[in-house]
């Protein structure tokens, strides 16, 4: 049974930092690309973070560039997202997603988290 949950939300103030955390079982992890993404409280796909099987590209939505860094460690079947400078616009549940073809920060993800709630206030 594929699962991916997903940890290291909170409360945060503007310009503050948190690292989230995603462990992933029930799939061969490194196969797969990963990727965070919010979902706002109208179910709004937004911003994105995107990292190869490897790890060896990433692609990040031009909101977040120079502020994110998506990493994971295929031995640990772990992935990660540290963000800086953080903004009240940000706060929403974030989700860490897995897909087997074709990175991307668009279309369909096979394997979805639970999602950890991040909130930024200003």
């Amino acid at each position: 049974q594929v699962q991916l949950v997903e940890s290291g939300g909170g409360s945060v103030q503007a310009g503050g930092s948190l690292r989230l955390s995603c462990d992933a079982s029930g799939y061969t992890f490194s196969t797969y690309c990963m990727a965070w993404f919010r979902q706002t409280p109208g179910d709004n796909r937004e911003g994105g973070e995107v990292i190869s099987t490897t790890g060896d590209f990433t692609i990040y939505a031009d909101s977040v560039k120079g502020r994110f860094s998506i990493s994971r460690d295929n031995a640990k079947n772990r992935l990660f997202l540290e963000m800086h400078s953080l903004k009240p616009e940000e706060s929403g549940r974030y989700y860490c997603a897995a897909r087997e073809h074709s990175c991307t920060l668009f279309g369909q993800y096979d394997y979805w988290g639970q999602g950890t709630q991040i909130t930024v206030s200003s």
